[in-house]
């Protein structure tokens, strides 16, 4: 903890917060590090291997293979979440599921899992889009002024 946050607290507090950093375990970090890499690597690897298919035998080309090479990824992510697969393959590499654009996924499926109990909508729906509304809007509103200022840049030239 911070050296100004610590002295905020009250005495008992500043003492606790000293026994629990001498009983933390040690991280393994040259281990995390590795399998952030190796896991997020291979992720990235199984989207290339996806969207040169879609290059190959679908006739895209590399511009237009993204788009769908995304939405397979959401969906593999979608589904190994739904099956408690993608949870056990995040306890293991961390941070190297949570980079790319399945860690994304993944939460937003965990959220809607989490509350399904509550109905459809008001438990599955409102859930997914409590984490995800933030980017979705930030998404759409960068989207739209991108757009109206390639139109204005296309308009003036």
């Amino acid at each position: 903890m911070a050296n100004q946050k610590l002295k905020k607290l009250t005495p008992v507090q500043q003492q606790y917060q000293k026994f629990a950093q001498a009983h933390e375990p040690a991280r393994p970090l040259l281990r995390n590090l590795t399998m952030a890499f190796l896991v997020g690597g291979t992720i990235c690897f199984i989207g290339q291997l996806i969207q040169m298919a879609f290059i190959r035998y679908f006739g895209f080309n590399e511009r237009t293979a993204g788009n769908p090479t995304v939405a397979i990824l959401i969906c593999i992510t979608a589904i190994l979440t739904g099956l408690g697969v993608f949870d056990k393959i995040a306890r293991i590499a961390g941070a190297g599921t949570a980079i790319p654009v399945t860690g994304f996924a993944n939460s937003m499926v965990s959220a809607a899992l989490d509350a399904r109990s509550e109905g459809l909508v008001l438990g599955v729906a409102s859930s997914m889009f409590k984490l995800a509304g933030s980017v979705v809007v930030s998404g759409v509103v960068a989207a739209f002024f991108i757009g109206l200022i390639r139109t204005l840049v296309a308009m003036g030239g």
